[in-house]
Formats: C-alpha cells, sequence, structure tokens
C-alpha cells in the first residue's frame, strides 16, 4: 500500500529527510505489527494443530479400540456363524431324518389304511357268501321237506348276523330280507312232514287188515252163550229138566254146525279166490305203492304221489274186507291224506339273493 506512493516519489525528487524518516517508522512499525499477527495465527495454527493431532490420537485410539472390538467381534460372529452352520447342518440332517421317518409312518398309515379296507371287504364278502351259501342250503331244505321253516330260520339268522356287522353298504340285503321273510309268513305250503309220518303209519297198517278171503270173521260168528240164552228162553217154564239138557244139547250142535258152512254173495270173485302166499305179495306191492306216493311227495311230484294213493286205495276196496272197521278207518285216512296234498310252490327268497349278488360285486 505504501510502497507505490514512495516510489512514485523517489523517481520524480528527492524529497527532505525529515521526509524521508517519518514513512520509515511507519513502515517499520507496520511490519512488526504483521509478524505478530502472523505469529498469534501461526500459535493459534500450532494450538489448533495441536488440539487436532490430540484429537485425532484420541479418535486413533477411539478407532483402534472400536477396530480390536470388531475384530473380536467378528471372531466371536465367526464363532457363531460357525456354530449356527453346524446347527443348521445337524437341523438339516434331523429334519432329513423326520422327513424320511414322516414318509415312512406316512406309508405305513397308507398301507394299515389299505390292509384295514382290505380286511374290512373281505370279512364283508365272506359275509356276504357265507350268508348266500346257507339260504340257498336252507332253499334246498325247504323244498326237499316241503316245510318252508328252513328257509324262514335261515333268513332270521342271516338278518342278526348282518346287523351285528353293521356295514351301510349291506342295508339293501336287510331290507330284502325282511320282505322275504313278510312274503314267506304269508305263504301256505303243504306240511310234507306230516303228509310223510301218515305215509308210515298207513304202511304199518297194512299187515294188520284183513282180506276179503279171510275164512271167519268174528262178526258172524256165534258165542255159546247167546245160543244158550236162546235155548233157556225158548224153553217152556213147564219142561222137565232132560228135555231141557236135551235142547240144549241141540242147539250147540246146530250153531258149530252153521259156524263150519258160511254161504254169502260172491261181487269180486277174484279177493275171494286169492291164495294165501300171494297174499304177502299183495301186501308188499300195497306197500312199495305207498312208498313210490312218498317218493313222489319229497320230489314235489304231488300228482303222481295222488295217483300213486288212488291206485293203492283201488287195491284196498278190491282185496281187504270192506265191513271190517280198521279198514274203514284206513281207506277214511287214505282219502284224507290224497284230498291234503296240494301242488304249491316253495317262495323263493329271490329279493334276498339278488341283493346278496349285488353286494358280492361290490356295487
Amino acid at each position: 500500500m505504501s510502497t507505490e506512493p514512495l516510489s512514485s516519489t523517489v523517481g520524480e525528487a528527492a524529497p527532505p529527510a525529515a521526509a524521508l524518516a517519518a514513512p520509515t517508522v511507519v513502515t517499520t512499525g507496520a511490519n512488526h505489527l504483521l509478524l505478530g499477527v502472523l505469529a498469534i495465527v501461526a500459535l493459534a495454527a500450532l494450538g489448533s494443530s495441536a488440539m487436532l493431532w490430540q484429537r485425532l490420537s484420541n479418535i486413533q485410539e477411539q478407532l483402534a479400540r472400536q477396530s480390536a472390538d470388531s475384530g473380536t467381534q467378528a471372531t466371536e460372529a465367526r464363532t457363531l456363524a460357525r456354530e449356527a452352520q453346524d446347527l443348521a447342518r445337524d437341523a438339516s440332517a434331523r429334519m432329513s431324518v423326520m422327513e424320511s421317518r414322516v414318509a415312512e409312518v406316512a406309508l405305513q398309515r397308507s398301507q394299515l389304511e389299505e390292509l384295514t379296507q382290505s380286511l374290512s371287504r373281505s370279512r364283508d364278502e365272506s359275509l356276504v357268501a357265507d350268508v348266500d351259501a346257507s339260504i340257498r342250503l336252507a332253499q334246498q331244505q325247504a323244498e326237499l321237506t316241503g316245510s318252508l321253516q328252513p328257509l324262514t330260520v335261515a333268513l332270521k339268522n342271516a338278518h342278526q348276523r348282518i346287523e351285528r356287522a353293521a356295514q351301510p353298504r349291506l342295508a339293501p340285503v336287510l331290507r330284502a330280507m325282511e320282505q322275504d321273510s313278510e312274503r314267506l309268513e304269508r305263504a301256505s305250503v303243504t306240511d310234507t312232514a306230516g303228509l310223510l309220518g301218515r305215509l308210515d303209519d298207513l304202511a304199518r297198517q297194512i299187515d294188520e287188515l284183513p282180506l276179503a278171503n279171510a275164512v271167519a270173521h268174528p262178526s258172524d260168528m256165534r258165542p255159546p252163550s247167546s245160543a244158550a240164552r236162546t235155548a233157556s228162553a225158548d224153553t217152556p217154564a213147564s219142561e222137565p229138566a232132560w228135555q231141557a239138557a236135551l235142547r240144549a244139547v241141540w242147539h250147540g250142535v246146530r250153531d258149530q254146525a252153521l259156524g263150519l258152512v258160511r254161504i254169502s254173495r260172491i261181487d269180486r270173485p277174484d279177493a275171494v279166490l286169492l291164495a294165501p302166499d300171494q297174499a304177502y305179495f299183495l301186501r308188499q306191492n300195497l306197500k312199495l305203492q305207498l312208498a313210490d306216493a312218498r317218493l313222489s311227495i319229497l320230489a314235489r311230484r304231488m300228482d303222481t304221489a295222488r295217483s300213486e294213493l288212488a291206485a293203492a286205495q283201488r287195491g284196498f276196496t278190491k282185496y281187504f274186507d270192506a265191513n271190517a272197521r280198521r279198514t274203514q278207518n284206513f281207506l277214511a285216512a287214505l282219502q284224507q291224506l290224497q284230498s291234503n296234498m296240494r301242488a304249491t310252490e316253495i317262495p323263493q327268497p329271490t329279493a334276498t339273493l339278488s341283493a346278496l349278488a349285488t353286494a358280492a360285486a361290490g356295487r
């Protein structure tokens, strides 16, 4: 600031000495002031530098501690990460083991369910097959015996077994059994067992029936007591004793003579002229006719059985004594037996068999 006027002043003319001394003093003071300011600034800069250095040292120390702490934490983190990896590996291994076990359990469960369903199906199939076989066997027994009792009992037992099984898929079978049971209760058939028993009874009576060619009949014989009573009735009260005795002897001889000779009308000469040795074969032939009628009843051929009994009835009427009480009772029983024979059909449990076939097919 002050040098430019000085140089311009020197170039023009030499100033006086007093004028030269004053500016020099001013310049020296300004320099000292400038140096002082610079020194102060330098000291301030030095102090601030020292403070900054100290602060930087503190920061470095803090950073060093933080770095050491970070290293320690990093080491711990690596250790924890390694442990976490080990735990994760163990957890993964355990998870894989658990998954394999769960898969095995699921497979075993599915196999167990399939086995249970298979057992249930096989049990139901066995039950259906057993019930079907029992009903068919009872049907055959009913057809052979002509009685509805075997079929009714078989349906009742099958109904109880299916009820105890408690299977919803067998409910149609129960309804079909109830329908067939009601139909069997309303049906009426010939009592085959009763017919066979009565036929056996008649066959046993054949040997006791009197033939038409019998020599004497109890009904034609007059007992001696009746003759004596007749003689005593005809004897007068005043007749002597010897005449009464003679009359009694006469009546006795007459009755015996009349018993030896019998005069009767012969309407059936074949029956009267039947030889004694042929009577046995006649009775056996009639028994065979009753046996044929029995077989026809068992075969459910009622027409054939009635024709066999009609032929047997004609033989009995022809060759046996129709006036004897046993023969009359026998013929009456034989006619009643023919009238009781009816050609009835055994009701078939078609609804039950159809329902069992549907259940066996799994529909």
